[in-house]
């Protein structure tokens, strides 16, 4: 990490040259420009640094898409500030002589934020925490498969064809591990390097699927570590000639790949976990507190309204699938891979996993989901329904989540609470987005029709 002086001292060595000035966008990719490093010191600073506002009103080919509010031709596309955030700020070891910095959105002027940009929902939810005497803490595990072939390669074949990294099922095993650290010892090396601290790697449930962890901490500063850690897993994979994927479901015979989030509330003043007490009222091995019972509960009541912001994409749904350690129900239970909320630790590590995000979803409004609902949870003491014992995926008293974009999008399009945590602006522009994919699928031919229906129909 970097500060301001720091910064100023690496450009007067030379030893960095550029600042990325970088922002999410709705699909949680990061966009942005390459500054030099003296016009960053010199103008960004002072006035920030503006783009495009279709960025955060376009689909995934950049097509600006019509039906937002926030902005369309008739509006003229004008421009949003982006603000760096100098907390974000660090070296990017893995590019030469280059630093990188987070931005938050801003109008033209400066003047408003834009509440409809992803870091922004999760900034307002952090806020609200912190006021009401919470720092909400959490880390989000990445799934992701590996190829031998570049990306270039691969859209050539049509993705049809490629090579993963493995052979066979490779969760835990220390050998196919070998095989694939150049590449993820590379991502761990630049991560650590790049201010992003890693606990570990290993082989997942998948021929060629691997997982890396980073270190708990703040979920604002969660939300910016999860958004790096994507851009550089692709970009060492590109310098080493390889690709990966964090694809939901890339192959329909082959596991899914999630973001698990762990996530618990500590007292801002501190003093430790405000989930640690000695109540035994739930079925656990271990006792919490109230404030803990209650944000559980307000996890399983908004879960299903809230499944936009965990499963944002047409493909997201594929990998929700009985026996497949992905959750199918809305379920809880204490350590137990088959529901969609897991409950691990005791005392000041007493967490829930939330199991149901894919590794596609926007990690700033999944993380920002979490925490709304667990707030609501508190606030209106709800309480969870009684743990699954046993398979959820055999529980017949199990809700169901979602089965795909369109039953999620007007769940959450419906949602008062919705609404009411993030506001109508917020409600009205990612319904908007998730009607985009779904038209934007409904229009493909997809290969799977092709080899149904070319000679047989």
């Amino acid at each position: 990490m970097i500060d301001r002086d720091g910064l100023q001292e690496m450009i007067d060595q030379e030893q960095v040259e550029t600042v990325i000035v970088a922002f999410p966008d709705m699909y949680g990719r990061l966009l942005g420009k390459r500054v030099s490093g003296s016009f960053f010191l010199n103008d960004v600073v002072q006035r920030g640094i503006n783009a495009c506002d279709y960025l955060l009103a376009s689909d995934m080919e950049m097509t600006p898409v019509a039906g937002y509010r926030f902005t369309s031709w008739e509006q003229g596309y004008g421009d949003v500030k982006l603000i760096p955030d100098w907390s974000t700020l660090r070296l990017a070891s893995w590019l030469p002589r280059t630093a990188i910095v987070l931005c938050d959105l801003a109008s033209s002027d400066g003047s408003k934020e834009v509440s409809i940009a992803p870091r922004t929902i999760l900034r307002r939810q952090v806020e609200r925490a912190r006021a009401l005497g919470y720092l909400p803490m959490g880390a989000t595990e990445l799934e992701m498969f590996l190829f031998r072939d570049t990306y270039e390669e691969a859209r050539e074949k049509g993705f049809l064809g490629l090579r993963p990294f493995g052979d066979y099922i490779e969760d835990y095993h220390i050998l196919q591990g070998s095989r694939e650290e150049p590449l993820i010892g590379a991502i761990r090396h630049h991560l650590e390097h790049s201010g992003i601290p890693v606990e570990t790697s290993k082989g997942e449930w998948g021929a060629g699927q691997h997982e890396i962890n980073i270190s708990y901490c703040d979920l604002l500063d969660m939300g910016d570590r999860t958004v790096l850690f994507k851009e550089i897993c692709k970009e060492i994979a590109i310098q080493q000639g390889l690709s990966l994927t964090f694809m939901a479901k890339w192959d329909e015979d082959r596991a899914g790949s999630s973001m698990h989030i762990h996530s618990s509330l500590w007292k801002v003043d501190g003093g430790g976990s405000v989930f640690a007490g000695d109540e035994d009222s739930l079925d656990l091995p271990v006792t919490c507190s109230s404030q803990f019972r209650w944000y559980l509960g307000g996890l399983l009541a908004h879960a299903r309204e809230l499944m936009l912001f965990f499963a944002p994409n047409v493909n997201s749904y594929k990998r929700y699938q009985e026996g497949s350690f992905a959750p199918t129900g809305i379920a809880w239970a204490y350590d137990n891979r088959s529901v969609g909320f897991r409950v691990l630790g005791s005392g000041d590590s007493l967490r829930v996993e939330c199991r149901i995000p894919g590794a596609d979803a926007n990690p700033y409004l999944a993380l920002a989901a979490i925490l709304a609902a667990g707030l609501d949870g508190i606030e209106n003491r709800i309480e969870p329904p009684e743990a699954v014992s046993g398979s959820a995926y055999s529980s017949f008293e199990t809700t169901h989540l979602p089965t795909n974009i369109t039953q999620a999008r007007e769940a959450f399009e419906e949602s008062s609470f919705a609404r009411e945590a993030f506001g109508r602006e917020v409600v009205s522009h990612y319904a908007r987005f998730a009607r985009q994919e779904e038209e934007a699928f409904a229009r493909a031919v997809t290969d799977w029709e092709r080899a149904r229906f070319f000679e047989r129909i």
